[in-house]
Order: C-alpha cells, then structure tokens, then sequence
C-alpha cells in the first residue's frame, strides 16, 4: 500500500518554525456556532452510547432536508448511513464493486481501499486543462464501477450538470454502478452542478462534514445508498463501525446553518481568486471551480516533485503537497488555499522569491 503522503509532509512541516501550512486539506475555519451549541448540549445530556448503525434519525432526516434545499432531490433518510468521515463510507461502496474505474489525479486513498479490498484499480488519464473524462474513450476499460469525484481533489474541476447527466446515462444504459465522491459540494464557484442522485437514483452518493461544514476532527460523514444495496450496507456499517462517533452526529445536526455556509463559501472563492491571480504567472494552473486546491504544474522547474516539495518546505518555509500523492504527476504539486488572505500573500512572495533564486 502506497504512503499518504500528505501527511508525512504535514508531519515534517510541524517539526518545523514559521511554516504556511499549504499542504493538508483541511478548513482553517471553524463550523457554525450552532455546532458548538449542539455538542455542549449533547455532552450535558449524557449522549455517550451508540446509535444505530445507520446513524441518528434527526440527523439523516437533516441530510435529507439538505438534499431538497440544496439540488431539489428527494432523498429518502432510510437510504443514508452515516459514517466515520467518507473513509468508511468508501470502505463500505467498494464492498459492491469488482473492478472500480476512476479518473487521474485523483485521491490517493481510493486505491489504497481498493486494494484493502482487493478490488481491481484502473486509473482513466485526463487532461490539462479540464481534468474530465471523456465518455467516449470509456469503452476502453473492462470495469463493473465507475468512480467519479466532483469537485476533484487535487484539481477543483466539476463536472457540469450535463457532464454528469452524460455519465450518469452511460452508467445507466451500461449498467455500472456510480460511486459519486461529492464531499466538497457547497465549496462550488458555479452554479452549474448538482447530485449525481438527481439524474441516477441507483448511485451511491458519498459526502461529509469534513470540508464545507469546517468539521474534520468530529470525523462524520455519509453515504447514500440505492434500495436494493441499503440492507447489505447496513449490515457491513454494523460490523466496521458500529456507529459513527454520537457526540458528533449530535453536534452535525445543527450543521445546516445556510447563512453561515455561504459565507464560508465565499471566503474559500476570495481566496481562490487571490491565489490564483498570485500564481497562474510562475505556474500553469487549471483554474478551479471547487474545492480549495491549486492543481500548479512545476515542469519548467522540476521533474521530482517531491525533492521539490522539500526544497520549498526548507527554504521557503512554504508546505505543500507533491503530486505523486495523486498518481503519476511528478510534475505537479498541489496547494491548498485553507489560510486566510494575510498568509496566502506572504505564501504567494515566499513561493516567488524561492522560484527566482532557485531556479
């Protein structure tokens, strides 16, 4: 199994003295005072014992409330397992696949739960400046599961409502069975995008609290699941997890603080432009239209892209991640805009400055 990469540089960086912590995906926000709320009120009413394996009612009737204010889908709560980050919630969709087909770059855990599961892993290649797969080259590929994540991590791109509603056809009339990896919805620059459920009622949606709720350490988030996959799902999700953490269910129910997501969005789209305008001179960069990454392309100053990394990391006091954390990309890094403007400008100055002595 391949390291995660990430997270030895993260490890690295914090042994390390005044470092801009570009490297982890992970919000420098906080969540809605609302969730702060709602764990204080769990902890004094003594909620420390499991819930069911599929987790609170209130809370799954909370996503599917999400699922109508957000993409005007029905969701029915019975058909969403909550479960210990997304991790799980993989852990528990692959179960159902034999061959699972994915587009690259993309995250690096994916196939390290594929082989967990000793699942077969085909990587589909795309391109500069779009990162989309192209639907018509799928009939290269023998697989059963096709996998796609939108936003993608590491390169922000989406996938259009009528990019989705293509795949979600081609999974339908070729009976595949869809995993949509959509944990940064919310953190979208556009309106064009939806759920895949909105066009594929039999896929298996995956999404979280991690990153546009600004929850990663309460370790919650959730699948959903088609009718005919959600007994088995359950039962899986009663084996490897019991329930997902109970304080935290309880604190995710007050999550759905509108007001407060889109200006948490807006924050992130601040900082995407700065960013980018920052960079886009020094590197090539694929603009993106979610998440809170830069996809940078450091060909014309290095084919190693960790060395690179570290390079940056020493001298420039600047932590990012190489690209080979999401596939072949030894040419590429990824930085990630979860500072605040005031350290994304002395990031951007540190990055220059290093590129200009350096290279």
């Amino acid at each position: 199994m391949k390291p995660f990469i990430v997270m030895d540089v993260l490890k690295k960086a914090r042994e390390l003295e005044d470092i801009i912590h570009l490297e982890i995906g992970e919000p420098d926000l906080l969540p809605s005072p609302n969730v702060k709320s709602a764990l204080e009120k769990a902890l004094n009413d003594n909620n420390f014992f499991y819930t069911e394996a599929k987790g609170l009612k209130t809370l799954r009737e909370k996503i599917s409330k999400h699922y109508k204010n957000m993409y005007d889908a029905h969701v029915n709560p019975e058909n969403i397992i909550i479960t210990t980050g997304t991790s799980t919630a993989f852990l528990i969709a692959f179960y159902f696949a034999k061959t699972i087909a994915t587009p690259t770059p993309g995250y690096p855990c994916y196939e390290n739960f594929a082989e967990l599961e000793n699942k077969n892993f085909i990587k589909i290649p795309t391109t500069f400046p779009d990162y989309k797969i192209n639907i018509e080259n799928l009939n290269k590929y023998e697989f059963d599961t096709l996998m796609i994540s939108s936003p993608n991590n590491p390169t922000g791109t989406i996938y259009s409502k009528k990019d989705l509603k293509q795949i979600c056809e081609y999974c339908k009339n070729k009976n595949k069975l869809l995993i949509s990896d959509e944990l940064y919805h919310g953190l979208v620059y556009t309106d064009d995008y939806t759920t895949a459920l909105k066009y594929n009622p039999d896929a298996i949606v995956i999404n979280g609290f991690s990153k546009y709720f600004c929850m990663p350490g309460l370790r919650i988030g959730w699948m959903i699941v088609p009718d005919n996959l959600v007994r088995s799902a359950e039962i899986i999700a009663q084996n490897i997890l019991i329930s997902a953490p109970t304080l935290s269910q309880y604190a995710a129910v007050n999550a759905f603080d509108y007001e407060y997501l889109n200006s948490v969005k807006t924050e992130f789209q601040k900082r995407r432009d700065f960013l980018y305008n920052e960079l886009k001179d020094v590197f090539p960069i694929a603009k993106p239209d979610g998440a809170f990454y830069l996809w940078c392309d450091i060909s014309e100053y290095s084919d190693n892209a960790l060395e690179f990394c570290n390079l940056l990391l020493e001298n420039a006091k600047v932590a990012a991640t190489p690209g080979i954390d999401f596939g072949d990309f030894n040419n590429f890094i990824r930085i990630a805009y979860t500072k605040n403007i005031n350290d994304l400008k002395k990031a951007a100055k540190r990055i220059k400055k290093f590129l200009k002595k350096s290279y």
